[in-house]
């Protein structure tokens, strides 16, 4: 089901309280703002006039925004466009939202929840200024100069493939079907559900390659953690199964003690913990990442059925990204799967 907000009606006495009240309280600016979260069920979630759809499990509901060219509430060329998840609930208590201070559908990052990239595009080196290349989950893009691929360049979007859905009550299916004169072409598949017995959200994802050129890249969520919409700081805990290595230093706001990064104090404005990290292996085990509020009580944690490729983190004021990056490699005829798992808990 496609869920629509109904008009909000207006009243004049209502409006002549509003102007006052502004009048009168000071503006108030925290550095930095944050969004109120959405409600205990995943109500209120901004921009809920783009096409969504809403599902539960019982304890647990999620609101997620649909593929669509002309009113999706994402149609940028950096992220796959299936399984935004605008919000997530569980027990009074929310987990994505709204990072962004500015909300546009062309901008690269204007996404939420475990937004899925994959990194690497398919024939962008052998592609010329003005002539095509493909990104997974995105379409058929234009390359604009002879400069290397950046992810936040703009590009335009020559052929979104054909996008299709199915909506039941705990799961969303999304499919993509792309042709290419480029020799890339492929069905890709991803089922986004809330499992019956537990509190899991499971993102399984089918490529099948049916092109005439190898489909090479790297794939990984974004994340984009908001527990409650809260300031990023003291009590929150990135625990993995390694001791991380990062490439550069953090700040000194935000510490690694053994297999945990933490934060002992709130970020700042325009102040980031990020970079790619070592000291992980090949073991699937190794996918294992736990983000939590200690304080709050709550928490996420990311497991795959697939080995780590890369790792990245990346951290600011309002959200919190561990990156685990899979590596994708079909041939033609040949089909991958792979699964990446979020278990929610609270209190």
């Amino acid at each position: 089901m496609l869920c629509f907000p109904r008009p909000l009606a207006c009243h004049p006495f209502l409006l002549i309280g509003i102007v006052l009240i502004s009048r009168i309280v000071p503006a108030q600016t925290p550095l930095p703002s944050m969004p109120p979260p959405a409600s205990s069920t995943c109500e209120n979630v901004p921009h809920s006039d783009r096409p969504h759809a809403r599902i539960t499990n019982g304890p647990m509901n999620a609101v997620v925004f649909l593929p669509d060219k002309e009113r999706g509430y994402y149609r940028a060329a950096r992220f796959d466009w299936s399984g935004i998840v605008a919000c997530a609930s569980l027990n009074g208590h929310t987990f994505f939202g709204e990072w962004f201070d500015r909300y546009d559908p062309m901008t690269n990052d204007a996404v939420t929840g475990p937004s899925e990239e994959f990194r690497e595009p398919l024939g962008y080196d052998d592609a010329k200024p003005g002539e095509a290349f493909v990104k997974l989950g995105v379409g058929v893009l234009k390359r604009i100069d002879d400069q290397p691929y950046k992810i936040g360049t703009p590009f335009q979007i020559l052929d979104h493939g054909k996008w299709t859905t199915k909506i039941r009550r705990n799961s969303i299916t999304f499919r993509q079907e792309l042709h290419s004169s480029l020799g890339y072409g492929y069905l890709y598949e991803k089922v986004l559900s809330l499992d019956e017995k537990t509190n899991v959200l499971h993102l399984t994802h089918i490529l099948k390659n049916i092109g005439t050129r190898p489909l090479s890249t790297t794939v990984y969520a974004h994340d984009f953690y908001m527990l409650d919409n809260k300031i990023t700081g003291p009590g929150m805990q990135v625990h993995l199964p390694f001791v991380p290595v990062p490439a550069k230093p953090y700040p000194e706001t935000v510490r690694i003690e053994g297999t945990t990064i933490k934060w002992l104090a709130e970020m700042q404005p325009h102040q980031y913990a990020s970079g790619e990290m070592k000291g992980y292996s090949d073991k699937v085990s190794d996918f294992d990442f736990t983000f939590e509020d200690t304080a709050l009580g709550i928490g996420v944690e990311q497991t795959s059925d697939s080995p780590l490729a890369k790792v990245f983190f990346w951290s600011t004021p309002k959200t919190v990204c561990p990156e685990g990056f899979i590596g994708i490699h079909v041939m033609p005829g040949q089909t991958q799967e792979w699964k990446v798992n979020y278990r929610f808990f609270t209190k």
